[in-house]
């Protein structure tokens, strides 16, 4: 078996989470009084690290960006959250790869307590020897920095027998600068140009590709 640890992405590759994330945003966003954009164009927030990406589509500085963030967590932190759903065949994915004696992650951007919450209000929480995701106070919420606090606290070498498996760009980049390779999957929120061009190993369009790939290790 080539890959013995998978770190799963959550947002975009294990959940769709764009009704919660969107609400969330166009909360905040009519809350400062900033003109909220169409659904589609709030879909670009998904993925990236949030205050940040808040800060740069709406001219935020770090004052602005906070309290964009502070009243996206009002809205989100009771009802956001939850607005959410798992990708089909998502649960059975994640089953048979415990079963096959697979260490199982989740490395995300998302705050981990959120993390936890969804992947146990959904069900998939048991499937994973750790969930480690960035910090409410907007710490480690680079994708290579969460990797890395992942590795340590579970002892392995991200460039030895790890796939990272995720839908944006970060993602990938992430993985790369921890040595190990990415799986991007299509169905997410990132393109095909967005992760061929950030250097993906394999690029998969379904859950069950996704599926099949890591079968095809086995």
């Amino acid at each position: 078996m080539k890959y013995k640890n998978l770190m799963f992405d959550l947002d975009g590759t294990l959940t769709d989470p764009a009704l919660g994330i969107t609400n969330s945003i166009a909360y905040a966003l009519r809350k400062m009084e900033i003109p909220v954009p169409p659904f589609e164009v709030l879909c670009r927030h998904i993925g990236p690290p949030l205050m940040q990406s808040l800060m740069y589509h709406y001219g935020l500085d770090e004052n602005g960006g906070k309290k964009a963030l502070e009243l996206y967590r009002e809205y989100f932190g009771d009802r956001g959250i939850f607005e959410n759903a798992v990708y089909t065949g998502i649960p059975e994915l994640l089953c048979e790869m415990k079963k096959q004696g697979r260490k199982i992650y989740m490395a995300t951007s998302k705050p981990e307590p959120y993390a936890i919450r969804i992947a146990e209000h959904f069900g998939f929480a048991k499937y994973f020897d750790r969930i480690a995701g960035s910090t409410m106070t907007e710490e480690r919420t680079k994708k290579a920095d969460v990797i890395a606090y992942l590795a340590e606290l579970e002892g392995f070498d991200p460039a030895d027998s790890t796939l990272m498996i995720g839908d944006r760009e970060h993602d990938v980049l992430g993985a790369k600068q921890h040595g190990a390779p990415c799986a991007a999957v299509l169905y997410g929120y990132g393109s095909r140009e967005e992760l061929a061009g950030a250097g993906a190993e394999y690029l998969v369009g379904t859950v069950a590709e996704l599926r099949a790939l890591l079968n095809a290790d086995i």
